[in-house]
């Protein structure tokens, strides 16, 4: 009986003084423009009229009375409005789910309140009455002046079913650095730890974290996985960008049908990954895309929930999971604001959620968490990556959990993709890598988190410094360094074409390396007091490219050097007869090693019982260990003996003069000198006249690089009786190296 009358009653609360009853038998427009309603500003001119049921007359009030212009009623707020030309009536009230719309007609004076709710049947009330609702679980007041208030039974994380009864049913939304509770209270996240997200107390032991990580700038975090721990199995489910799930770091492969793990559902599509569990009557889903992670939960109601999405009034940092958060995860950054924001642009974007079509959701889902959240956001984070259409997505996918209700071509209306897919999928970065567009191509790549790119982009530097070992030598590289730079470290190569970088699939790090078997161009020269390995990371021959290239050239070179710095000098005693200095030039080390020995075989060597006689002959091997003797040698290039520790003593007997043999002294021969990484030189065992029989011997060595017979002095017998010239090895920053026999 109620549905004819409503439809009589439509048609005559237009009817005005000067205008003329319009008949109907089927749905209809009416012109009202001679008697247009004013409804909180907004005029209206034209009134659909059904002819069908109440389920029409719902969409005659969400079509011409537009919910953009309805306040929001707490659970005890009475609102009026009165039309400009409407009056001396009775108040009609219509209660649409949290909004209350009242309305002045011209009708019959009857004592009954008209009360509609979306997607149910209409239902009348009589004035001056409250009852107690079970479609909308509610308790409903119609006053004397027909002014109808709705207070629920139902909790703020709670639905009602349409038969009394209320269960828990409720989603948070984690975007960006913003959670938005179940109950849509806001939270910013202001660092990059991991945090407790949900914690259900009628699931033991389950739990669901989420880890931060800055991604453009330091100051700014965004979720970067989401964990789900199962108690009891040590079991740990990571829901990562680019759809990577893992199960206690093993990659799982999943498919657009669930399969389930461990009890949990685990499915992946275009859109991103889920994950559903049941237990307890209660179920949790997880989706992640990447970027945002929805969390919704259902069950009975009255059960507390914990975490950052839950009902508790815990802190921030109690929620803080030691365990998923890095020990400088707290350190705050404050980096230069982007003046390329516009934050009134920004705003006026984000607001979209509160017009059409999202207003259909306005009735169910507050768009003011999230407006907030996107506001916070893109007022100081570049709208870049699909920032701006992560919040309208993120807000129509809580709205269809929550009410059913698909917006449909608000992604036409707003320029974001028309399909809703994550466009990192698969895209597999490392850990100081994010995934977003490129700021050239538009296309997706791993980008450098920020706080690992503030190391190197001070210094223009790409990567680490190069590491020089044994006869060998490295340097690596960040790819998405290179990548901002626009280089593609796969047309990249050292001198030889043939010796191109590698890459670590797990941590994007490129690598160059060269070593004495496979030197790869490497060209050695010498400078001053030093021996230097030089090559150069570049690119390929233009001419390979064809006519054209997009990639400019590239050069980087680097070097590896040993260096022959003073060494201090050492006395030893004669039990000790070796001495042992490690050099270390840059990051080449080499060990260079002086040892006397008693015979010619140079197997023993002098120990402290050993007794040394006036005019016995003594082998000295002088040695390095660590150096490439295919490319180096060492030139012994002159040894002298003084009667004190300092080699510059005013009293000074030479044995080796430039790299050959005391001329004046026969008993002094060399063998080996400048072939090889060691050589030796036997004298006979003497002492100052007239002095104590302290001997300080002390040497000269220097590299050379092997180039044919170069590093081999000069010093044929019959040259003997004159210095030999100076060899082409010299070198003016040499190492020196002394023993000493104390009396």
């Amino acid at each position: 009986p109620l549905c004819p009358f409503l439809k009589k009653f439509l048609v005559e609360a237009m009817d005005c003084a000067a205008a003329t009853n319009q008949a109907f038998t089927s749905s209809g427009m009416m012109n009202i423009t001679s008697c247009p309603i004013t409804y909180y500003g907004q005029k209206y001119d034209k009134v659909y009229v059904s002819n069908t049921d109440c389920h029409v007359f719902k969409k005659y009030m969400d079509v011409f009375l537009s919910p953009v212009s309805v306040q929001k009623a707490s659970a005890n707020t009475r609102m009026r409005s009165v039309s400009s030309t409407l009056v001396n009536s009775l108040d009609t009230c219509y209660h649409l789910s949290e909004y209350i719309l009242t309305f002045n007609f011209n009708v019959t004076n009857l004592p009954i309140c008209y009360f509609t709710l979306l997607y149910a049947s209409c239902v009348v009330y009589k004035t001056n009455t409250t009852v107690k609702d079970p479609n909308i679980c509610s308790t409903v007041t119609c006053d004397v002046n027909g002014v109808a208030t709705a207070v629920s039974d139902c909790g703020p994380m709670e639905r009602c079913q349409g038969n009394g009864s209320c269960i828990l049913n409720t989603v948070c939304t984690v975007a960006g650095s913003i959670v938005i509770d179940f109950v849509g209270r806001v939270h910013s996240v202001p660092d990059r730890c991991g945090y407790t997200l949900l914690k259900p107390s009628l699931i033991p032991g389950f739990q669901v974290f989420g880890v931060f990580q800055e991604r453009r700038r330091r100051d700014v975090s965004f979720v970067d996985r989401v964990i789900l721990q199962l108690d009891g199995k040590g079991l740990q489910i990571s829901l990562e960008q680019g759809g990577r799930v893992q199960l206690n770091n093993t990659v799982l492969t999943l498919t657009a049908t669930a399969q389930v793990v461990h009890g949990v559902e685990l499915s992946k599509d275009r859109t991103g990954v889920t994950a559903q569990i049941s237990a307890s009557n209660y179920t949790v889903s997880v989706h992640f895309d990447g970027d945002t992670a929805l969390i919704h939960m259902t069950g009975p109601s009255g059960a507390p929930v914990h975490g950052l999405c839950g009902n508790s009034s815990r802190t921030l940092s109690e929620d803080r999971v030691s365990d998923h958060s890095s020990n400088d995860c707290e350190i705050k950054y404050d980096d230069a604001d982007d003046n390329t924001i516009n934050c009134n642009a920004s705003t006026k974007w984000c607001n979209l959620l509160r017009w059409t079509p999202f207003t259909a959701c306005n009735m169910y889902i507050d768009p003011q968490p999230f407006i907030t959240a996107c506001t916070q956001t893109l007022c100081k984070y570049s709208p870049v990556d699909g920032l701006m259409c992560q919040f309208p997505d993120a807000y129509a996918r809580v709205c269809k959990h929550l009410s059913n209700v698909t917006m449909k071509d608000w992604r036409l209306n707003t320029s974001c993709s028309a399909a809703p897919q994550t466009s990192c999928q698969d895209k597999l970065c490392s850990d100081h890598e994010f995934c977003g567009e490129d700021n050239i191509s538009g296309e997706t790549r791993c980008h450098c988190r920020a706080i690992f790119a503030s190391k190197y982009k001070p210094t223009n530097s790409f990567g680490e410094p190069i590491v020089c070992g044994d006869n060998s030598a490295s340097i690596t590289l960040a790819n998405c360094l290179l990548e901002d730079d626009g280089i593609d470290y796969s047309i990249l190569h050292l001198n030889d074409q043939d010796c191109k970088a590698k890459m670590d699939n797990l941590t994007h790090m490129v690598t160059f390396s060269f070593n004495s078997s496979n030197t790869c161009g490497t060209v050695i020269m010498a400078n001053n007091s030093q021996i230097i390995y030089k090559n150069t990371i570049m690119t390929q021959n233009i001419s390979m490219f064809g006519p054209i290239t997009r990639h400019g050239p590239v050069r980087i070179d680097f070097s590896c050097y040993y260096s022959q710095p003073d060494l201090q000098l050492e006395t030893i005693s004669l039990p000790f007869s070796s001495v042992n200095q490690q050099i270390t030039s840059g990051e080449y080390v080499y060990n260079l090693t002086m040892k006397a020995y008693t015979s010619a075989d140079r197997l023993k060597a002098i120990e402290y019982s050993t007794d040394i006689e006036l005019n016995q002959q003594l082998w000295v091997e002088l040695k390095t260990d660590g150096l490439d003797e295919n490319l180096l040698a060492i030139v012994t290039d002159s040894c002298w003996a003084t009667n004190q520790p300092s080699p510059l003593g005013s009293l000074r007997y030479d044995l080796i003069i430039n790299g050959c043999p005391n001329p004046t002294d026969e008993t002094i021969k060399t063998e080996g000198n400048g072939q090889g990484t060691s050589n030796y030189f036997s004298f006979n065992m003497f002492q100052f006249t007239g002095k104590t029989g302290d001997v300080y011997l002390h040497c000269k060595v220097v590299l050379c690089i092997r180039q044919g017979n170069t590093c081999t002095p000069s010093c044929s017998q019959g040259e003997r009786r004159r210095r030999s010239a100076l060899p082409k090895y010299e070198d003016k920053h040499p190492a020196f190296i002394t023993m000493a026999w104390t009396s």
